[in-house]
């Protein structure tokens, strides 16, 4: 099976063989072809390639944000929308609706997280919250609901994997809809709500 996949002319040494046949299933993934149905289905995968376009949606998520930050805008756009925020409950909630609107506009989980996440990094750190809070409310607001938005990437991979409409599974999508609102609920009641450590908030007033 790996001569006929890595080595069809028979020219490689076995090392040599082995050697390009693993480096070929990790670059391109392997189809198998052992004439098992299942098994075929079981053992044929993508590889690093297959990867590419999540990775480079990650990539550019991380450059926007950078130019966006880098060139004010993203300050512009987090003053605009703190300026309601009175506390820990209110920025919570704002973090939460912002992760959901750029779901809906940008259109992909990463975005979603990464934009918001630069925004408010720095509002969280000055009212004293430790940083896993602001990530678990990404998680819970721009991971959770990127799979029921039909036009966001997990939203479409979702309804083509499984056949079945985005808006058709939304109802039953249970986690999907409750962690967004437990995120709120733990902003107003401050319940599992860390505060930062002094040690790091001096650190992050030093650097600031």
């Amino acid at each position: 099976m790996v001569q006929s996949f890595a080595d069809p002319a028979g020219e490689l040494s076995t090392v040599g063989m082995l050697a390009k046949g693993l480096w070929m299933a990790l670059s391109n993934g392997f189809v198998s072809h052992t004439g098992d149905a299942r098994l075929d289905e079981l053992l044929s995968r993508g590889g690093m390639s297959s990867m590419l376009n999540t990775v480079w949606l990650i990539i550019s998520a991380m450059s926007f944000g950078g130019v966006m930050e880098h060139t004010g805008m993203l300050q512009r756009i987090a003053s605009g929308l703190l300026h309601t925020v009175k506390g820990t409950g209110s920025l919570i909630f704002t973090t939460v609706l912002t992760a959901i609107g750029f779901n809906i506009i940008a259109a992909d989980q990463y975005i979603a997280i990464v934009l918001p996440g630069r925004m408010f990094r720095l509002e969280f750190e000055r009212r004293g919250l430790a940083p896993q809070n602001l990530s678990r409310t990404l998680e819970d607001a721009g991971t959770m609901t990127s799979a029921l938005v039909p036009w966001n990437t997990c939203g479409a991979f979702m309804a083509a994997t499984l056949g079945v409409a985005t808006l058709a599974y939304l109802p039953f999508a249970f986690l999907n809809l409750i962690n967004p609102m437990m995120a709120i609920f733990y902003g107003f009641t401050r319940l599992t709500i860390v505060p930062l450590e002094k040690q790091e908030q001096a650190l992050g007033d030093g650097v600031h």
